[in-house]
């Protein structure tokens, strides 16, 4: 892949007085200066001796950040983790589903963090359980693999939770059932739907400080988005589907279109309209408070 032409961590590099200023607390900041400095001489470095006769040239390397949210230092991790998913993987069709969190929701995302995704891992996987225990859909023990995802292409805050489920489970006799239409459909998206909004409702309620009324009667104006899409090609194509969701960061070197007087314009894709990618422009502090 041709190098990107802007990256992240020169946004950062330009704004490297003002970083702590858009953080919330002191680990966002240190991961935006390990960001900033990756592959940098700020790390260090090390020097290799090529052995191929026509060239025995010695070349410099700076060492990198290795921090989770780098644009630079995902793909090895990433194929670690493929190749120890694709042994647990079974040889059956598999569901990808997606359970989101309202915006209404988003403030307490921020300041309630550890508990609003505890609930949505928790809440989704008895949702999952309880479809895949009712004969009706499928009577058998399901299984999942879910992933956190807390943006949306903008860098808005997104909460959503994808979830990969096999098309089938083991029954209390120890047998494979696959799900209906052999495999080809999993559960109604708009049950699940009102089943995870009352759930996770119900559980708010018992988990937070006392909200209003109105707070809470204003979560039921709406439906919740649940999305189920169609069975995969195969368990290879779950795996690669996996490895591009569980270490995607935030933002790609490669979105990122231009840089000019403290703006960062970088490719997004509108996905309420049909993946339609167009521009967007924004100022240098709220690119890194939304980054």
């Amino acid at each position: 892949m041709k190098p990107a032409a802007y990256e992240v961590a020169q946004v950062l590099e330009r704004n490297t007085e003002s970083l702590s200023k858009y953080c919330y607390n002191t680990w966002q900041t240190r991961t935006l200066h390990a960001l900033r400095k990756c592959r940098t001489a700020a790390l260090g470095g090390h020097i290799d001796r090529c052995n191929n006769p026509s060239c025995h040239r010695l070349h410099l390397s700076y060492n990198s950040c290795r921090n989770r949210h780098c644009p630079k230092c995902q793909g090895h991790k990433k194929e670690q983790w493929i190749r120890a998913r694709e042994e647990e993987l079974l040889n059956v069709p598999y569901f990808h589903v997606v359970f989101t969190l309202p915006s209404a929701l988003n403030r307490l995302c921020l300041y309630e963090s550890k508990k609003m995704y505890g609930l949505l891992f928790k809440i989704a996987w008895q949702v999952i359980q309880d479809f895949a225990s009712n004969h009706k859909f499928l009577g058998a023990k399901p299984g999942m693999i879910a992933i956190l995802h807390t943006w949306g292409q903008n860098l808005s805050l997104h909460p959503h939770l994808h979830c990969i489920v096999p098309g089938g489970g083991i029954t209390q006799s120890g047998k494979w059932r696959s799900a209906k239409s052999n495999g080809k459909y999993l559960f109604p998206v708009k049950a699940m739907s009102s089943v995870f909004r009352a759930r996770f409702v119900a559980s708010l309620r018992k988990e937070l400080e006392p909200q209003s009324k109105d707070f809470y009667e204003s979560l039921f104006k709406y439906d919740w988005v649940v999305y189920c899409k169609r069975p995969f090609l195969g368990p290879a194509q779950v795996v690669e589907y996996l490895g591009r969701y569980t270490h995607k960061i935030a933002i790609s070197n490669h979105r990122i279109k231009n840089l000019d007087n403290q703006s960062v314009t970088f490719a997004v894709k509108d996905y309420r309209h049909g993946g339609r990618k167009s521009l967007l422009r924004l100022s240098d502090a709220a690119f890194i408070r939304r980054f």
